[in-house]
Order: structure tokens, then C-alpha cells, then sequence
């Protein structure tokens, strides 16, 4: 008998996605675009090709015209709150992330407004933090931290939610070269379907099992890093190099 292989699950679907901004720029024209549970794949292109417009709309901090679905669920007002406890956002900058006089009030705020018992947030807030290395960090402000330590308690916030999306906003951009490594490494190992917004060409080897090029808000190419990264030509022509 002939084994029928069984189709992976769709982790988030993405249906003729435009979206325009109040100023008129059009920054996605008619996106369509799958992610299957468990892939990495990396969203890149220059500045301005509509990355970041893209990521906003995976949790509904955007809404654009088209659909958009998170394991299956449509990102729409009514399902807000389930939505956002699926996909975990990591902005690019950790001050937009990180509002609390402690580490420890950043993590917990996620699961406290999943209505976790106080043992349930405590167990997160303590695994999120010994997942990025802040073990003993949870008193301290997160205004005296260095940009790497903001970066990984960023990423510590959403993981506490354990979320079965992350979405990270060019995630080693501004660290410096041992913080970059380590971040790249940390991002590898986590479990979790992983999308991936960033310029960097080594990053997206490193982590992705996919990468989406995109420019002026259009995918213009989808496949294996192996095969999309060491086409200078490709990459030339869309500002990567």
C-alpha cells in the first residue's frame, strides 16, 4: 500500500494582502504568501519593500485589505485577543518593547493578561528569562541595560506567552559582533514557527529554511536560502548587496 504523505499544517496564510498608508503610500500590493508550523523563513529586502508592514499585520497591530489567518484563525477585531496570544512580536527596537521599572514586570505583564495564576507567571517569567540568558536579571530596570541584555529581555516578554508564532523585527541589527552570534544561535534553537525580518545575508543561512525577498510590496522571490543568497544578480537587483 502506497503511503499518502501527510500535508503540513499552515501556521499562517496570506491572501491578496494590500495595504496602503494614511499618506497614500501603497507599501503591500496583493501579498500571497504561506508559512508552514515549525519553518523559519526570513522576510527580506531594502528598505521600503514592505517587511515591516507585513509583520504588523500577523498580529493585527495593521489591517489591510485581504486575509490574513493564524492557524487558521482570521486576524480580525473579533479574534484580537486570540491572535496576539499565537504570535509573539519582537520589534526592532527593545525601548518600543520595554515600558516596566523591572525586568520582571515586562515578562509577567504577557501571562498576566492571559490571566495565568501567580505560580503560572512566576514559572514563565523565570522560563522566558533562563531561555536569553537573563537568569538573575529580574529586578534590574531595563533602562540600565546594554542593548544586547534590552534586545534578549524583548524577546523574553514575548516568550513568557509561549507563543506558537514569533516574529522578530530585524533581530541583530545594532548589536555588536559576540551579541549578534549569540542572538543568531539563541534564535535558532528556539521551538517555535519563526518568521524573520532582516538584511542580514548570514542570518538568514544561518536560521531560515526558507527566505521571502521582497520589493515595493511585492514578493519577488520565495525559496531555499542556498539557492536565493548566492544569486548576486537577484540580490543586486533588489538591494541586498
Amino acid at each position: 500500500m502506497d503511503v499518502i504523505p501527510i500535508a503540513p499544517q499552515v501556521a499562517i496564510r496570506i491572501e491578496d494582502l494590500s495595504y496602503a498608508y494614511p499618506d497614500g503610500h501603497r507599501a503591500l500590493n496583493s501579498i500571497d504568501l504561506a508559512v508552514h508550523r515549525g519553518e523559519t523563513v526570513g522576510i527580506m529586502g531594502p528598505n521600503g519593500a514592505g517587511k515591516s508592514t507585513l509583520a504588523l499585520h500577523l498580529n493585527g497591530i495593521l489591517t489591510g485589505q485581504g486575509r490574513v489567518e493564524i492557524m487558521g484563525l482570521e486576524v480580525n477585531k473579533k479574534n484580537l485577543k486570540e491572535v496576539r496570544n499565537k504570535v509573539g512580536l519582537v520589534f526592532q527596537d527593545p525601548d518600543d518593547q520595554l515600558f516596566s521599572p523591572t525586568v520582571k514586570e515586562d515578562v509577567a505583564f504577557g501571562p498576566l493578561n492571559q490571566r495565568l495564576s501567580k505560580e503560572q507567571v512566576e514559572h514563565a517569567v523565570s522560563r522566558a528569562l533562563a531561555w536569553v540568558g537573563l537568569e538573575g536579571f529580574e529586578d534590574r530596570s531595563p533602562f540600565h541595560m546594554s542593548f544586547g541584555e534590552k534586545k534578549r529581555a524583548s524577546l523574553a516578554t514575548v516568550l513568557s506567552m509561549d507563543p506558537d508564532i514569533l516574529v522578530l523585527d530585524e533581530p541583530v541589527s545594532n548589536m555588536d559582533p559576540r551579541g549578534r552570534r549569540e542572538f543568531i544561535q539563541l534564535i535558532g534553537i528556539l521551538e517555535a514557527t519563526k518568521v524573520v525580518v532582516t538584511h542580514d545575508l548570514d542570518m538568514a543561512r544561518a536560521v531560515c529554511d526558507r527566505v521571502v525577498l521582497m520589493d515595493k510590496g511585492e514578493v519577488v522571490a520565495d525559496g531555499r536560502p542556498e539557492k536565493l543568497l548566492s544569486d548576486n544578480a537577484l540580490l543586486e537587483r533588489h538591494g541586498l548587496v
